[in-house]
Protein backbone atom coordinates (compact mmCIF):
# COMPACT_ATOMS: atom_id res chain seq x y z
CA UNK A 1 0.00 0.00 0.00
CA UNK A 2 1.26 3.45 -0.86
CA UNK A 3 4.34 2.49 -2.90
CA UNK A 4 7.03 4.91 -4.09
CA UNK A 5 5.53 8.30 -4.82
CA UNK A 6 7.32 11.36 -6.20
CA UNK A 7 8.05 13.87 -3.44
CA UNK A 8 6.87 11.36 -0.80
CA UNK A 9 10.06 9.38 -0.13
CA UNK A 10 10.49 11.00 3.29
CA UNK A 11 7.00 10.05 4.50
CA UNK A 12 7.30 7.26 7.06
CA UNK A 13 3.57 6.63 7.16
CA UNK A 14 1.36 5.48 4.29
CA UNK A 15 0.35 7.31 1.12
CA UNK A 16 -2.76 5.96 -0.59
CA UNK A 17 -3.89 7.44 -3.90
CA UNK A 18 -7.37 7.32 -5.33
CA UNK A 19 -7.67 4.27 -7.56
CA UNK A 20 -5.33 2.10 -5.50
CA UNK A 21 -6.64 -1.15 -4.09
CA UNK A 22 -6.77 -0.01 -0.47
CA UNK A 23 -8.18 3.45 -1.13
CA UNK A 24 -11.84 2.61 -0.57
CA UNK A 25 -11.30 1.01 2.84
CA UNK A 26 -8.84 3.69 3.97
CA UNK A 27 -11.24 6.47 2.95
CA UNK A 28 -14.14 4.79 4.77
CA UNK A 29 -12.04 4.62 7.94
CA UNK A 30 -11.37 8.35 7.99
CA UNK A 31 -14.74 9.22 9.58
CA UNK A 32 -16.39 8.01 12.76
CA UNK A 33 -19.80 8.65 11.23
CA UNK A 34 -21.24 5.87 9.06
CA UNK A 35 -23.06 8.51 6.99
CA UNK A 36 -20.07 9.15 4.73
CA UNK A 37 -20.32 11.99 2.22
CA UNK A 38 -19.65 11.32 -1.46
CA UNK A 39 -16.36 13.22 -1.50
CA UNK A 40 -13.04 11.71 -2.56
CA UNK A 41 -9.57 13.18 -1.95
CA UNK A 42 -6.87 12.45 -4.52
CA UNK A 43 -4.64 10.98 -1.83
CA UNK A 44 -4.67 10.16 1.86
CA UNK A 45 -1.50 10.40 3.95
CA UNK A 46 -1.58 8.62 7.28
CA UNK A 47 1.24 10.26 9.19
CA UNK A 48 3.38 8.00 11.37
CA UNK A 49 4.72 10.95 13.38
CA UNK A 50 4.99 14.72 13.30
CA UNK A 51 8.01 14.26 11.00
CA UNK A 52 5.64 13.29 8.20
CA UNK A 53 3.83 16.61 8.14
CA UNK A 54 6.38 18.77 6.21
CA UNK A 55 6.91 16.18 3.43
CA UNK A 56 3.14 15.61 3.19
CA UNK A 57 2.65 19.34 2.64
CA UNK A 58 5.48 19.30 0.10
CA UNK A 59 3.76 16.45 -1.73
CA UNK A 60 0.53 18.48 -1.83
CA UNK A 61 2.29 21.59 -3.11
CA UNK A 62 4.10 19.62 -5.80
CA UNK A 63 0.80 18.19 -7.06
CA UNK A 64 -1.18 21.40 -6.73
CA UNK A 65 -3.42 19.76 -4.13
CA UNK A 66 -5.22 21.53 -1.33
CA UNK A 67 -4.88 19.95 2.11
CA UNK A 68 -7.49 18.92 4.68
CA UNK A 69 -6.50 17.61 8.12
CA UNK A 70 -8.08 14.91 10.26
CA UNK A 71 -7.28 13.87 13.84
CA UNK A 72 -10.20 11.80 15.15
CA UNK A 73 -12.69 11.94 12.28
CA UNK A 74 -15.61 12.88 14.53
CA UNK A 75 -16.87 15.75 12.35
CA UNK A 76 -20.62 15.28 11.90
CA UNK A 77 -20.60 16.75 8.38
CA UNK A 78 -17.34 15.04 7.43
CA UNK A 79 -15.47 18.28 6.99
CA UNK A 80 -11.99 16.67 6.55
CA UNK A 81 -13.24 14.58 3.63
CA UNK A 82 -13.01 16.79 0.53
CA UNK A 83 -13.21 16.25 -3.18
CA UNK A 84 -9.72 16.30 -4.66
CA UNK A 85 -6.61 17.34 -2.78
CA UNK A 86 -4.84 15.57 0.05
CA UNK A 87 -6.27 14.35 3.35
CA UNK A 88 -3.63 14.37 6.09
CA UNK A 89 -4.56 11.90 8.83
CA UNK A 90 -2.93 12.64 12.21
CA UNK A 91 -4.76 9.97 14.22
CA UNK A 92 -1.51 8.07 14.91
CA UNK A 93 0.01 11.12 16.65
CA UNK A 94 -1.01 10.07 20.16
CA UNK A 95 1.95 10.89 22.39
CA UNK A 96 1.46 13.04 25.45
CA UNK A 97 3.64 14.27 28.28
CA UNK A 98 2.17 15.41 31.59
CA UNK A 99 4.13 17.55 34.05
CA UNK A 100 2.24 16.90 37.27
CA UNK A 101 4.13 19.45 39.36
CA UNK A 102 3.61 22.25 36.84
CA UNK A 103 0.03 21.13 36.00
CA UNK A 104 0.77 21.26 32.28
CA UNK A 105 0.71 18.80 29.40
CA UNK A 106 1.92 18.56 25.82
CA UNK A 107 -0.58 16.52 23.84
CA UNK A 108 -0.57 15.41 20.22
CA UNK A 109 -3.76 15.80 18.16
CA UNK A 110 -4.70 12.12 17.95
CA UNK A 111 -5.04 11.67 21.72
CA UNK A 112 -8.71 11.01 22.57
CA UNK A 113 -10.53 12.75 25.39
CA UNK A 114 -11.29 9.72 27.58
CA UNK A 115 -7.67 8.58 27.41
CA UNK A 116 -6.40 12.01 28.40
CA UNK A 117 -8.96 12.41 31.19
CA UNK A 118 -8.15 8.99 32.62
CA UNK A 119 -4.41 9.63 32.65
CA UNK A 120 -4.87 13.05 34.24
CA UNK A 121 -7.19 11.67 36.92
CA UNK A 122 -4.48 9.31 38.19
CA UNK A 123 -2.35 12.40 38.81
CA UNK A 124 -5.06 14.46 40.50
CA UNK A 125 -5.51 16.68 37.44
CA UNK A 126 -8.24 17.43 34.90
CA UNK A 127 -8.95 19.17 31.60
CA UNK A 128 -12.31 19.98 29.95
CA UNK A 129 -12.21 17.17 27.38
CA UNK A 130 -15.15 16.56 25.06
CA UNK A 131 -18.37 14.91 26.21
CA UNK A 132 -17.81 11.98 23.81
CA UNK A 133 -14.85 9.99 25.06
CA UNK A 134 -13.64 8.97 21.59
CA UNK A 135 -13.27 12.54 20.30
CA UNK A 136 -9.62 13.36 19.57
CA UNK A 137 -8.25 16.62 20.92
CA UNK A 138 -7.10 17.93 17.52
CA UNK A 139 -10.33 19.15 15.90
CA UNK A 140 -11.98 19.58 19.30
CA UNK A 141 -9.46 22.14 20.58
CA UNK A 142 -9.17 23.92 17.23
CA UNK A 143 -12.95 24.44 17.27
CA UNK A 144 -13.02 25.89 20.79
CA UNK A 145 -14.11 22.80 22.67
CA UNK A 146 -17.37 22.77 24.63
CA UNK A 147 -16.62 19.97 27.08
CA UNK A 148 -17.01 18.85 30.67
CA UNK A 149 -17.46 21.64 33.23
CA UNK A 150 -16.95 24.38 30.64
CA UNK A 151 -19.27 26.66 32.62
CA UNK A 152 -16.50 26.95 35.20
CA UNK A 153 -13.37 26.21 33.15
CA UNK A 154 -14.43 27.91 29.92
CA UNK A 155 -14.11 26.42 26.45
CA UNK A 156 -11.29 23.90 26.26
CA UNK A 157 -9.21 26.19 24.05
CA UNK A 158 -8.93 28.58 27.01
CA UNK A 159 -6.53 26.02 28.44
CA UNK A 160 -4.36 25.96 25.31
CA UNK A 161 -1.22 27.94 26.16
CA UNK A 162 0.63 27.23 22.94
CA UNK A 163 0.78 25.03 19.86
CA UNK A 164 3.46 23.45 17.72
CA UNK A 165 2.49 23.68 14.08
CA UNK A 166 3.63 23.31 10.50
CA UNK A 167 2.63 26.20 8.25
CA UNK A 168 1.65 26.09 4.58
CA UNK A 169 5.25 26.62 3.45
CA UNK A 170 6.49 23.70 5.56
CA UNK A 171 7.98 25.78 8.39
CA UNK A 172 7.86 24.22 11.88
CA UNK A 173 6.83 26.89 14.38
CA UNK A 174 5.82 27.32 18.00
CA UNK A 175 2.88 29.67 18.57
CA UNK A 176 1.70 31.37 21.74
CA UNK A 177 0.77 34.86 22.87
CA UNK A 178 4.29 36.08 22.05
CA UNK A 179 5.37 34.03 19.03
CA UNK A 180 3.18 33.89 15.93
CA UNK A 181 0.44 35.32 18.12
CA UNK A 182 -2.08 35.75 15.29
CA UNK A 183 -1.82 32.09 14.29
CA UNK A 184 -2.18 31.17 17.97
CA UNK A 185 -5.35 33.28 18.20
CA UNK A 186 -6.81 31.52 15.16
CA UNK A 187 -5.91 28.07 16.52
CA UNK A 188 -8.20 28.71 19.48
CA UNK A 189 -11.52 28.49 17.65
CA UNK A 190 -11.05 28.51 13.87
CA UNK A 191 -12.00 24.83 13.65
CA UNK A 192 -11.93 22.96 10.33
CA UNK A 193 -10.94 26.12 8.46
CA UNK A 194 -7.61 26.39 10.28
CA UNK A 195 -4.73 26.98 7.88
CA UNK A 196 -1.80 25.11 9.43
CA UNK A 197 -1.20 21.64 10.88
CA UNK A 198 -1.05 21.45 14.67
CA UNK A 199 1.28 18.68 15.81
CA UNK A 200 1.07 19.38 19.57
CA UNK A 201 -1.02 21.40 22.03
CA UNK A 202 0.51 22.85 25.21
CA UNK A 203 -2.19 22.71 27.89
CA UNK A 204 -2.75 24.26 31.30
CA UNK A 205 -4.42 21.71 33.57
CA UNK A 206 -6.89 21.96 36.46
CA UNK A 207 -7.11 20.18 39.82
CA UNK A 208 -9.28 17.08 39.50
CA UNK A 209 -12.73 17.48 41.10
CA UNK A 210 -12.80 14.98 43.95
CA UNK A 211 -16.53 14.25 43.72
CA UNK A 212 -19.03 14.14 40.87
CA UNK A 213 -22.78 13.87 41.38
CA UNK A 214 -25.80 14.13 39.10
CA UNK A 215 -29.39 15.20 39.57
CA UNK A 216 -31.72 14.28 36.72
CA UNK A 217 -35.39 14.43 35.81
CA UNK A 218 -37.30 12.97 32.88
CA UNK A 219 -40.51 14.88 32.25
CA UNK A 220 -43.40 14.26 29.84
CA UNK A 221 -43.80 16.66 26.93
CA UNK A 222 -46.90 18.28 28.43
CA UNK A 223 -44.72 19.49 31.32
CA UNK A 224 -42.04 20.95 29.05
CA UNK A 225 -42.83 24.64 29.51
CA UNK A 226 -43.23 24.43 33.29
CA UNK A 227 -40.16 22.20 33.76
CA UNK A 228 -37.92 24.36 31.59
CA UNK A 229 -39.00 27.55 33.37
CA UNK A 230 -38.39 25.93 36.75
CA UNK A 231 -34.96 24.56 35.83
CA UNK A 232 -33.91 27.81 34.17
CA UNK A 233 -34.87 29.76 37.27
CA UNK A 234 -33.18 27.24 39.60
CA UNK A 235 -30.02 27.51 37.51
CA UNK A 236 -29.56 31.08 38.72
CA UNK A 237 -28.61 29.59 42.09
CA UNK A 238 -26.30 26.90 40.71
CA UNK A 239 -22.55 27.49 41.08
CA UNK A 240 -20.41 27.60 37.94
CA UNK A 241 -19.14 24.05 38.53
CA UNK A 242 -22.60 22.56 37.92
CA UNK A 243 -23.24 21.67 34.28
CA UNK A 244 -26.96 21.79 33.43
CA UNK A 245 -28.46 20.66 30.14
CA UNK A 246 -31.82 19.89 28.60
CA UNK A 247 -32.30 16.87 26.36
CA UNK A 248 -35.26 16.15 24.10
CA UNK A 249 -35.59 12.51 23.10
CA UNK A 250 -38.19 9.97 22.06
CA UNK A 251 -39.89 8.09 24.86
CA UNK A 252 -39.46 4.96 22.72
CA UNK A 253 -36.27 5.15 20.61
CA UNK A 254 -37.12 1.80 18.98
CA UNK A 255 -40.35 3.01 17.36
CA UNK A 256 -40.63 2.36 13.59
CA UNK A 257 -39.70 5.15 11.16
CA UNK A 258 -42.56 7.56 10.30
CA UNK A 259 -44.57 6.29 13.28
CA UNK A 260 -44.04 9.48 15.28
CA UNK A 261 -43.73 9.28 19.01
CA UNK A 262 -43.94 10.97 22.37
CA UNK A 263 -41.08 13.28 23.26
CA UNK A 264 -39.71 13.55 26.78
CA UNK A 265 -37.61 16.27 28.35
CA UNK A 266 -34.49 15.41 30.29
CA UNK A 267 -33.10 17.86 32.84
CA UNK A 268 -29.60 16.77 33.85
CA UNK A 269 -27.23 18.61 36.19
CA UNK A 270 -23.75 17.36 37.05
CA UNK A 271 -21.63 18.89 39.82
CA UNK A 272 -17.82 18.81 39.62
CA UNK A 273 -17.04 19.42 43.28
CA UNK A 274 -14.32 19.13 45.89
CA UNK A 275 -16.31 16.76 48.13
CA UNK A 276 -19.42 14.62 48.07
CA UNK A 277 -21.14 16.99 50.49
CA UNK A 278 -20.10 19.91 48.33
CA UNK A 279 -21.63 18.24 45.26
CA UNK A 280 -24.90 17.76 47.13
CA UNK A 281 -24.99 21.38 48.22
CA UNK A 282 -24.22 22.56 44.69
CA UNK A 283 -27.16 20.57 43.31
CA UNK A 284 -29.58 21.58 46.08
CA UNK A 285 -31.49 24.19 43.99
CA UNK A 286 -32.75 21.32 41.83
CA UNK A 287 -33.74 18.98 44.66
CA UNK A 288 -37.42 19.96 44.70
CA UNK A 289 -39.53 20.30 41.59
CA UNK A 290 -42.83 22.22 41.43
CA UNK A 291 -46.10 20.36 42.00
CA UNK A 292 -47.13 21.20 38.46
CA UNK A 293 -44.35 18.98 37.10
CA UNK A 294 -44.87 15.20 37.21
CA UNK A 295 -41.54 13.54 36.37
CA UNK A 296 -41.45 10.12 34.78
CA UNK A 297 -38.27 9.58 36.82
CA UNK A 298 -35.99 11.56 39.10
CA UNK A 299 -32.59 11.03 40.71
CA UNK A 300 -31.21 13.45 43.26
CA UNK A 301 -27.48 14.09 43.78
CA UNK A 302 -26.40 10.57 42.89
CA UNK A 303 -22.62 10.06 42.97
CA UNK A 304 -21.15 9.35 39.55
CA UNK A 305 -17.80 9.05 37.78
CA UNK A 306 -16.32 10.41 34.59
CA UNK A 307 -16.37 6.88 33.17
CA UNK A 308 -20.10 6.72 33.82
CA UNK A 309 -20.62 10.09 32.14
CA UNK A 310 -18.71 8.90 29.10
CA UNK A 311 -20.79 5.70 29.02
CA UNK A 312 -23.98 7.77 29.05
CA UNK A 313 -22.70 9.84 26.13
CA UNK A 314 -21.86 6.68 24.21
CA UNK A 315 -25.46 5.53 24.59
CA UNK A 316 -26.75 8.80 23.12
CA UNK A 317 -24.32 8.77 20.19
CA UNK A 318 -23.76 5.05 19.51
CA UNK A 319 -21.00 3.61 17.33
CA UNK A 320 -21.74 2.39 13.80
CA UNK A 321 -24.69 4.70 13.22
CA UNK A 322 -25.39 7.40 10.70
CA UNK A 323 -25.55 10.95 12.06
CA UNK A 324 -26.12 14.52 10.98
CA UNK A 325 -26.23 17.51 13.30
CA UNK A 326 -26.46 21.28 13.31
CA UNK A 327 -26.06 23.99 15.91
CA UNK A 328 -27.79 27.21 16.86
CA UNK A 329 -26.84 30.04 19.15
CA UNK A 330 -29.88 32.16 20.03
CA UNK A 331 -31.07 34.93 22.30
CA UNK A 332 -34.50 33.29 22.60
CA UNK A 333 -35.45 31.80 25.96
CA UNK A 334 -35.25 28.03 26.30
CA UNK A 335 -39.02 27.60 26.50
CA UNK A 336 -39.46 29.14 23.06
CA UNK A 337 -36.49 27.31 21.57
CA UNK A 338 -37.25 23.88 23.03
CA UNK A 339 -40.98 24.05 22.30
CA UNK A 340 -40.25 24.39 18.59
CA UNK A 341 -37.60 21.69 18.70
CA UNK A 342 -39.83 19.28 20.63
CA UNK A 343 -42.56 19.63 18.00
CA UNK A 344 -40.02 18.86 15.30
CA UNK A 345 -38.56 15.90 17.18
CA UNK A 346 -41.99 14.32 17.39
CA UNK A 347 -41.88 14.09 13.59
CA UNK A 348 -38.34 12.67 13.38
CA UNK A 349 -37.95 9.62 11.08
CA UNK A 350 -35.72 7.93 13.67
CA UNK A 351 -36.51 7.34 17.31
CA UNK A 352 -32.80 7.69 18.15
CA UNK A 353 -32.68 11.34 17.10
CA UNK A 354 -32.43 13.90 19.88
CA UNK A 355 -31.83 17.53 20.81
CA UNK A 356 -29.21 18.67 23.30
CA UNK A 357 -29.43 22.15 24.82
CA UNK A 358 -26.79 23.01 27.47
CA UNK A 359 -28.02 25.88 29.62
CA UNK A 360 -24.57 27.49 29.92
CA UNK A 361 -22.38 25.75 27.35
CA UNK A 362 -19.37 27.92 28.17
CA UNK A 363 -18.29 30.41 30.78
CA UNK A 364 -18.85 34.06 29.90
CA UNK A 365 -15.88 35.13 32.02
CA UNK A 366 -14.03 37.62 29.76
CA UNK A 367 -10.67 36.39 30.99
CA UNK A 368 -11.47 32.81 29.94
CA UNK A 369 -12.67 34.01 26.52
CA UNK A 370 -9.72 36.28 25.92
CA UNK A 371 -7.56 36.07 22.79
CA UNK A 372 -9.41 33.39 20.84
CA UNK A 373 -11.35 33.11 17.61
CA UNK A 374 -14.07 31.18 19.44
CA UNK A 375 -16.81 33.32 20.93
CA UNK A 376 -20.16 32.87 22.63
CA UNK A 377 -22.76 34.06 20.12
CA UNK A 378 -25.99 33.90 22.13
CA UNK A 379 -27.62 33.38 25.52
CA UNK A 380 -29.09 30.00 24.59
CA UNK A 381 -27.76 27.10 22.55
CA UNK A 382 -29.16 23.91 21.01
CA UNK A 383 -27.96 21.03 18.82
CA UNK A 384 -30.42 18.75 16.98
CA UNK A 385 -29.01 15.34 15.99
CA UNK A 386 -30.53 12.94 13.48
CA UNK A 387 -29.27 9.44 14.31
CA UNK A 388 -30.28 6.35 12.33
CA UNK A 389 -28.84 3.10 10.98
CA UNK A 390 -30.67 2.33 7.71
CA UNK A 391 -28.98 3.76 4.57
CA UNK A 392 -32.38 3.78 2.86
CA UNK A 393 -33.46 6.48 5.34
CA UNK A 394 -30.60 8.87 4.61
CA UNK A 395 -32.63 11.42 2.67
CA UNK A 396 -35.50 11.40 5.16
CA UNK A 397 -33.21 12.06 8.11
CA UNK A 398 -31.19 14.80 6.41
CA UNK A 399 -34.44 16.46 5.32
CA UNK A 400 -35.71 16.27 8.90
CA UNK A 401 -32.61 18.03 10.23
CA UNK A 402 -32.87 20.76 7.60
CA UNK A 403 -36.60 21.27 8.30
CA UNK A 404 -35.93 21.36 12.05
CA UNK A 405 -33.25 24.00 11.67
CA UNK A 406 -35.52 26.03 9.41
CA UNK A 407 -38.09 26.09 12.21
CA UNK A 408 -35.65 27.67 14.68
CA UNK A 409 -33.32 29.56 12.34
CA UNK A 410 -35.35 32.80 12.73
CA UNK A 411 -34.39 32.66 16.43
CA UNK A 412 -30.70 32.19 15.65
CA UNK A 413 -27.77 34.50 16.27
CA UNK A 414 -25.04 32.16 15.02
CA UNK A 415 -23.61 28.63 14.96
CA UNK A 416 -20.84 26.66 16.66
CA UNK A 417 -18.24 25.69 14.07
CA UNK A 418 -17.40 22.30 15.62
CA UNK A 419 -20.83 20.74 15.04
CA UNK A 420 -22.47 23.05 12.50
CA UNK A 421 -23.74 21.46 9.29
CA UNK A 422 -21.47 23.39 6.96
CA UNK A 423 -23.16 21.79 3.95
CA UNK A 424 -26.55 23.29 4.83
CA UNK A 425 -25.92 26.89 3.82
CA UNK A 426 -22.96 28.99 2.62
CA UNK A 427 -23.38 31.25 5.66
CA UNK A 428 -22.79 28.52 8.28
CA UNK A 429 -19.04 29.06 8.65
CA UNK A 430 -19.23 32.87 8.55
CA UNK A 431 -22.04 32.93 11.11
CA UNK A 432 -19.95 30.83 13.51
CA UNK A 433 -17.86 33.92 14.30
CA UNK A 434 -18.45 37.56 15.06
CA UNK A 435 -18.08 39.74 11.94
CA UNK A 436 -14.85 41.19 13.35
CA UNK A 437 -13.38 37.75 14.03
CA UNK A 438 -14.43 36.47 10.59
CA UNK A 439 -12.57 39.34 8.94
CA UNK A 440 -9.57 38.77 11.20
CA UNK A 441 -9.51 35.06 10.31
CA UNK A 442 -9.45 35.99 6.64
CA UNK A 443 -6.52 38.34 7.18
CA UNK A 444 -4.53 35.76 9.17
CA UNK A 445 -5.23 33.11 6.53
CA UNK A 446 -3.91 35.45 3.84
CA UNK A 447 -0.75 36.03 5.86
CA UNK A 448 -0.01 32.38 6.65
CA UNK A 449 -1.48 30.62 3.61
CA UNK A 450 -1.28 33.14 0.75
CA UNK A 451 -1.34 30.45 -1.96
CA UNK A 452 -4.32 28.53 -0.56
CA UNK A 453 -2.54 25.30 0.35
CA UNK A 454 -5.25 24.44 2.89
CA UNK A 455 -8.90 23.90 2.01
CA UNK A 456 -11.20 26.73 3.14
CA UNK A 457 -14.32 25.95 5.17
CA UNK A 458 -16.60 23.30 3.71
CA UNK A 459 -19.70 24.76 2.04
CA UNK A 460 -22.70 23.34 0.12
Amino acid sequence: MGGPTPHASDIEGTVVRRGEADYRDVRAGELWNRFTPDRHPDAIVRAASERDVPPALELARSQGWRVAVRAGGHSWCGSPLRDSGLLLDLSALRRHHIDTAAATAVVQPGVVGAELAGELATRGLAFPAGHCGNVAVGGYLLSGGLGWNSGQWGPACAGVRGIDAVTADGAVVHCDENEHSELFWAARGAGPGFFAVVTAFHLALRPRPAALATTSYVCPSEDLETAVRWATEAARELPAHVELSFTLAAMDPTRPPTAGGEVVLGVVATAFAESRDGAGRALAPLSDHPDTVTPVSRRIAEPTTLDALYAASARLWPENHRCVADTLWSDADYVTLLSRLAAALGRAPSGRSLVLAPLKPASTDPELLRNMAFSVLGTSYAVPYAIWDDPARDEANVDWLRDTMAAVEPLGTGHYIAEADLTADPSRARRSFTPEDWDRLGAVRTAYDPHGVFHPYLSP
